[in-house]
């Protein structure tokens, strides 16, 4: 069954099943409905006369300029035109996917005040996989994403290109061959398809929906840490976490010890008192990180059950509302924020890596791991990648919500900048893939080396690691190991045979 979308109820999951799995949509009927109500209120003001912003007249510093009744007509093409200005390579097809999901979703709401025909094309674009070419950069996250959503709304009306079965087409090519005719602009149609931070929204959606898996995997990961190192198993005891309060550490403390249950860490033993603070702190640390992503969530998804448009048109009182709901920022801060929490959570993840390495503190492990220190050197080249990432990832954490550019001659002078928050957390993300892996790498070779009974959920990830890294009995180069266990972080295989075998993480 297609996936109804009526202006409400878009989740995260939702977009990835559209967006990444090419799951269907329909517009619910009353949704449609609402959308004709309120195309009819827009032309009846045209034929009286009246004027509302970005329908007759100009745009940002052109806002006074009052258009013809001719030039009315012309006017949303040479919008798309003019604001189809980004630059660089192609986004990826899922970012646009989510952002045409997103602005249909927008349209649904009945405040937008284009035609039917403009949302349907959109509908069918996303059923049939025509997708257009979209750079991925240009847009500062208000007046919306105006740059790759106006690349869109060509595609719409057959110009720019676009992907269909796998080839790059001129657009009007790509709509032809999937059933479908590019649609002429009318008033206010253009300005509805491009006036939102949708594209920017649609890859943070996204983006969390990874981040919350990636997660999993840093528990996953410290488990492995933490039973290799036969740490003091009292810090994951969740009432001590329940006492305190927060919410993502109990989650994080709980998580931990279903992958540990069944250990011979558990069992009673020779113990340090306290160990390192990057041991004992995980579920403080990680669990800040689902907080993080948990204020995140919620400001995504008000946004994409939202109306970003300026202006806003309310039917039922048939008046016409401008004001910048089109402004970035109520996502983007939340969104800078939990760049830094990755980022903060592959730091302790490369803390952790070292206690595994350093012999000073790896509780009798050999050096590097290494079977033969000093004729080998083990995994100690695999710390300096862990340290080039992260050290890449804390550049890429400056918040960009603080620094906004003024544009148009001033008119738009305070801007989100929260396309560039989620080109950098996509970055961030992909690193953080590799952090993590390098982690896993060195905590098999450890449990193997201790040869202890491992936790349930333990012995699952180790297995998995095992089917793509083998043991490192003598020194080989080690690039494919880390950039295979980057790629199986991000697949989540291991979080998904950890998770059948013990729960879920959450």
């Amino acid at each position: 069954m297609p996936l109804t979308i009526d202006g409400t109820g878009l989740t995260i999951e939702k977009v990835v099943a559209v967006a990444r799995e090419g799951e269907s949509i329909e517009l619910h009927p009353d949704a449609e409905e609402r959308i004709r109500a309120c195309r009819r209120m827009i032309e009846k003001k045209l034929e009286a006369g009246e004027i509302m912003y970005g329908v007759n007249t100009g745009i940002g510093e052109f806002s006074e300029t009052i258009l013809s009744e001719e030039d009315t007509k012309q006017f949303q093409r040479y919008l798309i035109y003019n604001h189809a200005a980004g630059i660089g390579a192609p986004a990826p097809r899922e970012y646009v996917r989510a952002a045409m999901l997103s602005r249909v979703n927008v349209h649904a709401k009945g405040n937008s005040a284009m035609r039917l025909e403009m949302t349907r094309q959109l509908v069918e674009m996303l059923n049939r996989g025509v997708v257009p070419e979209v750079c991925q950069k240009g847009s500062v996250g208000a007046c919306g994403d105006l740059a790759p959503m106006s690349q869109i709304a060509l595609a719409v009306i057959g110009e720019g290109r676009a992907w269909y079965e796998g080839e790059l087409l001129p657009s009007d090519e790509a709509l032809r061959r999937a059933g479908l005719e590019p649609v002429v602009l009318q008033a206010r149609d253009g300005l509805a398809m491009i006036n939102g931070s949708n594209f920017l929204n649609g890859m943070n959606a996204l983006h969390l929906y990874d981040i919350n898996r990636w997660l999993k995997q840093a528990e996953i990961a410290a488990a492995m840490t933490l039973e290799a190192l036969n740490a003091n198993m009292k810090p994951y005891d969740e009432r001590l976490h329940e006492v305190r309060g927060f919410a993502g550490a109990v989650r994080s403390a709980r998580a931990l010890m279903k992958c540990i249950e069944g250990s011979e860490v558990l069992e009673e033993g020779q113990k340090k008192v306290q160990d390192a603070y990057s041991m004992r702190s995980t579920p403080q640390v990680i669990g800040a990180a689902h907080d993080a992503v948990r204020w995140a969530r919620s400001q995504v998804e008000i946004e994409l059950n939202g109306v970003g448009d300026n202006p806003i048109f309310l039917v039922d009182e048939d008046r016409v509302l401008t004001g910048a709901n089109f402004q970035g920022s109520p996502v983007s801060l939340p969104m800078d924020n939990v760049g830094s929490a990755v980022t903060m959570v592959s730091v302790l993840s490369e803390r952790r890596l070292n206690r595994l390495l350093n012999p000073a503190l790896s509780v009798g492990l050999p050096a590097f791991l290494a079977e033969k220190p000093g004729l080998y050197s083990g995994h100690m080249l695999s710390q300096y990648t862990a340290c080039s990432l992260i050290v890449e990832q804390r550049m890429l954490s400056a918040p960009a919500a603080v620094a906004s550019i003024p544009a148009a001659a001033d008119q738009e002078d305070f801007v989100s900048m929260g396309m560039n928050t989620a080109l950098k957390n996509a970055q961030i993300l992909e690193n953080a893939w590799g952090v993590l892996g390098i982690e896993m790498i060195a905590a098999a070779q450890a449990l193997d080396i201790r040869g202890h009974r491992m936790g349930r959920g333990v012995q699952v990830a180790h297995d998995v690691i095992r089917k793509y890294v083998d043991y490192l009995a003598e020194d080989r180069p080690l690039y494919p190991d880390h950039t295979r266990m980057a790629e199986v972080v991000a697949s989540c295989e291991i979080l998904d045979a950890v998770e059948e075998a013990v729960g879920s993480l959450e």
